[in-house]
């Protein structure tokens, strides 16, 4: 059994950024996608203006949420990974670290 007694805290925000990126990138696709179901509903006539107020600029956000979402929800990955990191190296030093149990198949 291993035990991580330490973990790189730059090493672990870059990893955390890139899932956030990840993240941030499905939920933009997510979003977007909403955003053109209204505008077609909008189109054909199912929905009209005065119920979605400012539907252009609500489009437009939905695209800009492509690559809006993954920069906010890399940065935050990023600053979340080193706060985890941080709090993980100075509660292992009580808590003795996290056991793992690896099997090694040759």
């Amino acid at each position: 059994m291993g035990k991580i007694k330490r973990i790189g805290v730059f090493s672990f925000a870059k990893f955390q950024a890139f899932l956030g990126a990840i993240i941030g990138l499905i939920c933009g696709i997510l979003y977007s996608f909403g955003g053109l179901i209204i505008d077609a509903l909008v189109t054909m006539g199912w929905m009209t203006t005065s119920e979605t107020p400012g539907l252009s600029f609500g489009t437009l956000l939905a695209f800009g949420a492509l690559i809006g979402m993954p920069i906010i929800f890399s940065i935050a990955g990023y600053l979340l990974g080193i706060a985890e990191a941080i709090i993980y190296n100075t509660s292992t030093k009580r808590f003795d670290g996290l056991k793992l149990d690896f099997e090694y198949n040759e």
